[in-house]
């Protein structure tokens, strides 16, 4: 057994380890430094006495206070519901447009229905409620069926060619069945002049008078549209299926019809309530 070595400097003894003449000493650690390592050491046996701590084959150990992050989550998330109920029943009693006249009630549906918007309504509207083909943009002023906040109430709740009783529905025929390829061709050309320059203006006269004789009635004679129809208007460049004349002469040869779902027997009435005030205040509301 080798003999301990001491350093003749500090008098330390030395590890016995040298390099370069530079001994390690062994000196030992400061007294504050052990007890805090063991207190930790006694901690952590408490910890995972008390507490969810060894994973086993099939779950973890339990723990002896009966602790779960799922309680705590429902503890916590329950917590909120609670704080939020005197507002939540208040907006349940009321008119959708009485809410959105009431400063407070207004300032809570806002965030409450734009969190119900991105779990809901996101995926097909965005993130920013934009839009995008097919799916109608809810921050500009062209709505289908109306943008007061009562329209768009009613149609959240029924839908739009949903399987509720009460949907709002509306189906463009397909005029491929009714107008030769020439003659739609011309009345898209008609219908892109409202708005812009058609690829071939002398279609532009025979088109109005194919759109005056077809489409008047639901687009109305301005082609401004007619919300108890659903019908676009066709004079403000908005194109929900596509833009352009080979999208306008696709849509009036075999049109394409969106569904939304109706949303009354999904959510709560003051959810739904608080969904149209967060639309209604996006800026595109009447």
């Amino acid at each position: 057994m080798s003999e301990k070595q001491i350093d003749e400097l500090s008098g330390v003894e030395t590890t016995g380890h040298e390099w370069d003449g530079i001994k390690e000493l062994n000196n030992p650690m400061p007294r504050w430094w052990l007890w805090t390592l063991y207190a930790t050491i006694v901690w952590s046996i408490g910890y995972t006495i008390a507490y969810p701590a060894w994973p086993l084959v099939s779950e973890a150990t339990k723990g002896m206070l009966g602790f779960t992050s799922r309680q705590e989550l429902k503890t916590d998330m329950q917590a909120a519901i609670d704080a939020q109920k005197v507002y939540v029943d208040k907006i349940a009693a009321m008119p959708v447009s009485d809410v959105a006249k009431d400063p407070q009630l207004a300032e809570f549906a806002v965030n409450g229905g734009e969190a119900a918007f991105k779990v809901n309504c996101s995926t097909c509207h965005g993130t920013g409620a934009a839009g995008m083909a097919g799916y109608p943009n809810l921050n500009d002023n062209e709505w289908l069926w109306g943008g007061s906040i009562d329209d768009i109430y009613k149609t959240i709740v029924h839908g739009i060619r949903s399987d509720d009783p009460d949907t709002r529905f509306s189906e463009m025929p397909a005029f491929a069945d009714i107008l030769d390829p020439a003659q739609t061709r011309q009345v898209a050309a008609y219908v892109v002049s409202l708005t812009g320059t058609p690829a071939d203006a002398s279609m532009i006269e025979p088109g109005k008078k194919i759109y005056a004789d077809n489409c008047a009635s639901c687009h109305g004679d301005k082609a401004e549209g007619k919300r108890e129809f659903g019908a676009p208007s066709l004079a403000d460049a908005i194109w929900l299926k596509g833009e352009g004349e080979d999208a306008i002469i696709r849509q009036v040869s075999t049109p394409r019809h969106g569904v939304m779902p109706a949303w009354g027997h999904r959510l709560n009435d003051a959810t739904i309530k608080q969904l149209a005030v967060y639309i209604h205040s996006l800026g595109g509301g009447e």
